[in-house]
């Protein structure tokens, strides 16, 4: 009995075996899972170029034209000076356009494509006569000071808040009375007297004026108040109406026509009657016969001349009229 009991567990045993796949050598090899493709990794990014602080997203990252080393900061602050000096009342504090019609330099393609002042000397060296735009006279300034003041101008437009628009915080106020008055009055007698009297039209001058930097710029422009549509800045006298330059044409025939000048240039002058009429006519050399009259004739042929000590000196005089 024993006996049949031990065969029968044996059996059981190697049928256990035989379906299970278990025994002495335990288990058998396991196929291993396929292996997925390693994954791939993206090739590492170079940073994005960002605008510098303040310049927005028109930036100097986003204009090529604007993407210039900036010059030394005793650099750009000599041009600052000489801009405040020569340029400031054509092209305004901030550089958006001055008392006397200088466009913007923020927007000039010009001054963008300009590098380090050689496209913006032949400019202030020879001066720009454009039609329809108040005429640029030459300025007697040296090259480097061009480059000086080109290095302030960019530095300046590498602030704003994109393309044309005003650079940040309020614009530099200088302390310019700092001219000898006593040779400033003589200036003014060699070279204004002519036109302009101390106890006429410019008696207690000073007293119009809060600001000295106002006063300078009436008497450098020629405005007289608050300049070119009343822009005269703090310390302005009330702007008074804008003197316009005339023109009388004479004819081949003799007839004379008069008007407000509208436009010039080598074919054809344009102007505008006092019934608002405009007339057109052509041009061939000296014919017709032209007369132009400039009430701020003066002031501009001055600007050619003016050295920077005869302007600190002649506002010094001035603001002593009160």
């Amino acid at each position: 009995m024993r006996r049949n009991l031990s065969l029968a567990a044996a059996a059981a045993l190697l049928l256990s075996t035989i379906y299970t796949g278990v025994g002495a050598q335990g288990p058998p090899p396991q196929t291993p899972p396929a292996q997925a493709p390693p994954a791939q990794v993206p090739p590492a990014q170079p940073p994005t170029a960002q605008p510098p602080a303040g310049g927005g997203r028109q930036g100097r990252g986003t204009f090529p034209a604007q993407q210039r080393a900036l010059a030394d900061a005793a650099l750009i602050e000599r041009g600052n000076t000489l801009y405040g000096i020569n340029c400031r009342l054509c092209h305004g504090p901030d550089l958006r356009g001055g008392d006397l019609g200088g466009v913007n330099l923020l927007r000039s393609q010009l001054v963008l494509n300009d590098q380090e002042g050689e496209l913006i000397y032949p400019v202030v060296h020879n001066g720009r006569n454009t039609p329809g735009q108040p005429m640029m006279p030459p300025l007697p300034l040296p090259e480097a000071d061009v480059k000086a003041i080109a290095a302030y101008v960019h530095s300046v437009a590498a602030k704003a808040a994109g393309q044309g628009g005003p650079p940040p915080g309020p614009p530099v106020v200088l302390n310019i009375v700092v001219g000898n008055a006593a040779a400033g009055e003589k200036y003014f007698a060699a070279n204004c007297a002519s036109c302009h009297s101390t106890t006429g039209d410019l008696q207690g001058v000073a007293s119009r004026y809060s600001e000295p930097m106002a006063l300078q710029n009436a008497w450098v422009g020629g405005g007289g108040g608050g300049g070119r549509g009343g822009r005269g800045g703090p310390g302005a006298a009330p702007a008074r109406a804008p003197r316009p330059v005339t023109v009388a044409v004479t004819l081949a025939n003799g007839e004379r026509v008069e008007g407000r000048l509208e436009r010039i240039d080598d074919f054809v002058v344009v102007l505008s009657q006092e019934d608002g009429t405009q007339r057109t006519f052509r041009r061939n050399g000296n014919v017709p016969q032209l007369q132009i009259t400039d009430p701020l004739a003066g002031h501009k042929q001055l600007l050619a001349k003016y050295t920077d000590k005869d302007i600190h000196d002649v506002t010094a005089y001035l603001v002593t009229l009160k």
